[in-house]
């Protein structure tokens, strides 16, 4: 009987070593999985306006207007509201869609000519209804990777988002990331906010341009501090100080999530502007160069001497040229100088913009002109349409 006992206790422990080997080598494989991202990751981007390789470019198919919720209410103009009471989660006019279509499929082709790699996102069907524990809702678009995808070295952070209509717009760009995850990118998603009714000011006072400024100036948006919420077209980025405004999509939370985030190896800075409705940053604050920043004169930053102090120039870009009757459903004329840097020396630029376009060759910046009018409606210009995923460049610090 002994000698049966210390035979079984000799194959346990021989089974229990091998079970430790095993795991030992899965543990190793593990190791394996985590090592440095290699040389040829195809993210990296560090600002606005190192040499453009590789970008995502926006789709107009299928773009849907969303719901007149109390967000969208407060991020669009009065003369707009019955548009969206009338056709919020159908699609938008359909000739202007297809012109819109055409413009960035040509605009794709431009990029390509100029060396550039490009992606697309997923086409998907907007219009489909969705629910939630907490709201809901039809989708929007897939037309602006600006807003929801930040590039930050070699990492790509999935904005929350703060619209309910686009709650599920990652999902247009999930085969995209997936693959430059799987070549190395690093991969980070914001804690996605419930949307819940208590994000929203539900009473948020709108009725005039008169309100808007009032509201602006008291610091007083629509979207609460009830969870984080942001979209990544508020961030702008200059090698390791990225800036960022407080706005009716991006709260405190957000920008102290990001700020947790990046830290310490980037600095984020909140500035603001005299605007009656702050979305997104880069049609009032557009970082060209290194030390050179478009500065919308109708929307004056209150930051501006950090700028000045530390040498930079600031321009302000021409009135912009887009004549009152062209719909502008989303946004204000100032697309104009939502431009995409293509390096130091190349800018695309609206090919109806001719007063912006002799600034830049002023500046000795040479211009691509393309014409994206039917797509500026849905509310944006060249870079909210883009995600610039990799430029040649390097980490620096623009402000030391």
């Amino acid at each position: 009987k002994l000698g049966k006992v210390l035979t079984g206790w000799v194959q346990r422990s021989y089974r229990s070593t091998q079970a430790a080997t095993a795991s030992q080598n899965t543990c190793a494989a593990a190791d394996k999985a985590t090592s440095p991202v290699p040389k040829d990751c195809p993210v990296c981007s560090y600002n606005e306006w190192d040499p453009l390789e590789e970008v995502i470019v926006g789709r107009a198919e299928n773009a849907c207007v969303p719901p007149f919720s109390v967000e969208v209410k407060a991020n669009t103009y009065e003369k707009y509201w019955g548009f969206y009471q009338k056709f919020g989660g159908q699609s938008f006019p359909k000739d202007h869609l297809k012109k819109a279509i055409a413009e960035i499929e040509e605009m794709c082709n431009i990029l390509k000519r100029e060396g550039v790699i490009v992606k697309r996102p997923d086409p998907i069907d907007w219009s489909v209804k969705y629910k939630t524990p907490d709201f809901v809702s039809t989708g929007m678009y897939a037309a602006m990777p600006r807003d929801i995808l930040l590039v930050v070295g070699n990492e790509i952070i999935e904005a929350p988002m703060a619209w309910r209509a686009r709650f599920f717009e990652y999902r247009a760009y999930r085969r995209i990331i997936k693959d430059y995850f799987n070549c190395g990118a690093k991969w980070t998603t914001a804690p996605k906010p419930t949307m819940a009714d208590e994000l929203y000011d539900q009473d948020y006072p709108i009725r005039s341009v008169e309100d808007r400024h009032k509201l602006a100036a008291q610091g007083k948006f629509v979207t609460t501090e009830f969870e984080p919420c942001f979209d990544a077209a508020d961030f702008i980025r200059a090698g390791r100080d990225i800036f960022v405004q407080r706005s009716q999509v991006t709260n405190y939370m957000g920008i102290e999530w990001m700020r947790r985030h990046l830290a310490p190896d980037y600095r984020v800075h909140i500035i603001s502007f005299q605007d009656p409705n702050p979305m997104h940053i880069d049609a009032t604050f557009n970082i060209i160069g290194p030390g050179l920043v478009l500065s919308n004169p109708d929307r004056p930053c209150h930051q501006i001497e950090l700028f000045k102090k530390a040498g930079w120039t600031v321009i302000r870009p021409p009135v912009p040229l887009i004549p009152d009757d062209h719909p502008l459903w989303m946004s204000s004329k100032w697309l104009s100088m939502n431009v995409l840097m293509l390096d130091e020396k190349r800018v695309m630029v609206d090919a109806n913009e001719t007063s912006i376009q002799k600034m830049f060759e002023n500046l000795g910046i040479s211009t691509i002109k393309v014409n994206i009018r039917h797509a500026n409606s849905l509310g944006g210009g060249f870079h909210c349409w883009t995600c610039d995923i990799r430029r040649r460049g390097t980490l620096q610090s623009y402000f030391d």
